[in-house]
């Protein structure tokens, strides 16, 4: 049979790891032997047999993986919808969250704004927004893969178990790993301002592209090399007792924006200890909805109300982009210390 190319819109994609995890389902179709999704231009190029089947057919039937991690495909160009009414939700969630943020700073659980450190609160708030982003759907979809693989087997618990315990250990030595190579490079002012500012535009990013109101923004969002993390995503596809452990293991090397930004700031702790408890109290924070997504069919993007969620989710990472940029600029001594909760 003859091979064929088609090129389909996508809607939905908000990160990279939305390509990976977009390839990943259409791969599991047995007649297509190639997919390249794009962040970028929004667009799926597909390759394989398809027989007499009309481009609207191949797409109507490769939504029905698709739709279920908030994304769709379409023959013709769908021109931009922008629910501007979702921000009137979206503006007040965002004011109670800061006014909770700022109450649980002056009782000393977290440390909303120091030009010193990210306390081990704020990371594991960060890791609850993150869990509930777009930018942990392909963890999602791991974590559904693999639970997949293993319930034909009548074994449902166990890896799910093994799952996490796997990500929550891997994230805790592979952060204090972080924490020791930095450790070598002894930053000065000019090293953490730069690293500040790093954290800062990363975030300010990925909280553009939630609020999904500029489309070329998504060309700014950053990446872990795609090779690392496809074959980070493929050990979901293995049958093996250790499977769920390397699948924890691998939601590490995965290109989710918030755990790149906590990498980040890891290296710059410089020591096992603290890079260790930073990232664990991320994984941490990202355990609570990872967990209800083991055992509920649990999807924020199928919701009705997702576009407030997201919004919402956008703004509050702006909001953390934009003190990490004023402390950035306060430790190189261009700004005084602003913020004094």
């Amino acid at each position: 049979m003859k091979q064929q190319t088609y090129q389909f819109h996508i809607r939905g994609m908000h990160c990279k790891a939305c390509e990976l995890l977009t390839e990943s389902e259409l791969k599991e179709f047995p007649y297509i032997k190639k997919v390249k999704a794009s962040l970028h231009s929004s667009l799926v190029e597909i390759e394989g047999e398809f027989g007499d089947k009309s481009t609207e057919q191949i797409a109507e039937e490769l939504n029905q993986v698709l739709t279920k991690h908030g994304y769709s495909l379409s023959v013709d160009k769908k021109k931009k919808q922008i629910n501007w009414h979702e921000f009137y939700y979206a503006i007040p969630f965002t004011v109670l969250f800061v006014i909770l943020y700022i109450f649980l700073q002056k009782i000393g659980l977290v440390n909303l704004v120091n030009v010193s450190r990210v306390s081990y609160g704020t990371a594991f708030i960060i890791g609850i927004i993150a869990s509930l982003s777009s930018c942990m759907a392909v963890v999602g979809g791991l974590l559904l893969s693999m639970s997949a693989t293993f319930a034909k087997e009548g074994d449902k618990i166990r890896p799910q178990i093994m799952f996490h315990l796997g990500r929550i250990i891997s994230f805790f030595i592979l952060g204090g790993v972080i924490g020791v190579v930095g450790s070598a490079f002894q930053l000065n002012a000019i090293g953490s301002f730069i690293l500040g500012l790093l954290i800062a535009l990363v975030m300010l990013v990925m909280g553009v592209n939630l609020l999904d109101i500029l489309p070329w923004a998504k060309k700014l969002q950053p990446g872990m090399p795609k090779f690392l993390s496809r074959h980070a995503l493929g050990v979901s596809k293995l049958n093996h007792t250790l499977t769920p452990v390397l699948v924890g293991i691998s939601t590490f090397f995965l290109p989710c924006g918030f755990t790149q930004s906590m990498q980040i700031y890891t290296l710059s702790t410089g020591t096992f200890t603290t890079g260790a408890l930073t990232m664990l109290s991320f994984a941490l924070g990202t355990l609570p909805v990872l967990s209800l997504l083991s055992f509920s069919s649990l999807s924020i993007k199928n919701s009705a109300k997702s576009g407030i969620f997201f919004k919402t989710a956008g703004l509050i990472v702006i909001l953390f982009a934009i003190f990490n940029l004023i402390n950035a600029l306060v430790v190189i001594n261009i700004l005084p210390p602003i913020f004094n909760f």
